[in-house]
């Protein structure tokens, strides 16, 4: 077991559970902004290439919006899918598909569930700026076994597209990452969140 790898988990639950506690979410981006590039910079586990992190700018965000901040019940009357996801670190990845979130003005995405021990709930999103101004292979808005949890209650889960953010591969091409598969594949651009470098 890699105790650089749980201290980076364990930083990452605690950021996730300020985020939650914070009743501004604006406040609570610049938290995770600030947090989160910290981490990038320092953590022995960061996903960008150690040679690069010293002079690490920080991760580009879009501003906060509060237009893309939703509250949604996850319809659960899906048919059942299984997506296997080879990775860098954890061999194959197995998900079942869950449910299904409808978001008002972007569309439908897929809420898979971690078929491994313990799962978590793991929600990908690829937009129109894929390729363009975010990740070609697109980013995590939920990713609960890691930590990524924007809170809920029931079966409502927090949405926050400005706290999506890049998968390790997008920063490393060693790194295997779970990507969007078609069902959380959405035509709207949504300009929020982690955005790419310009140099990338």
């Amino acid at each position: 077991m890699s105790l650089t790898l749980l201290d980076w988990r364990r930083r990452i639950a605690a950021l996730y559970g300020q985020i939650r506690a914070t009743h501004d979410p604006s406040v609570a981006h610049r938290l995770w902004r600030d947090a989160r590039d910290d981490l990038l910079r320092h953590h022995p586990e960061s996903p960008v290439p150690a040679d690069q992190r010293a002079g690490y700018p920080g991760a580009p965000v879009a501003p906060y919006d509060p237009t893309l901040r939703f509250e949604l019940d996850v319809d659960e009357d899906v048919a059942p899918e299984r997506m296997d996801v080879p990775t860098a670190t954890d061999g194959v990845v197995p998900f079942d598909r869950v449910g299904r979130l409808h978001v008002p003005d972007i569309g439908d995405l897929d809420v898979w569930w971690l078929g491994s021990y313990g799962g978590g709930l793991f929600l990908p999103v690829r937009d129109a700026t894929a390729r363009s101004t975010t990740y070609g292979g697109g980013r995590y808005l939920v990713d609960t076994v890691k930590g990524a949890d924007l809170g809920g209650h029931g079966r409502r889960l927090v949405v926050d597209f400005n706290f999506a953010y890049n998968p390790s591969c997008a920063y490393d091409p060693a790194w295997m990452c779970p990507l969007a598969p078609p069902g959380n594949v959405v035509a709207s651009p949504i300009v929020a969140g982690e955005l790419m470098a310009s140099d990338q």
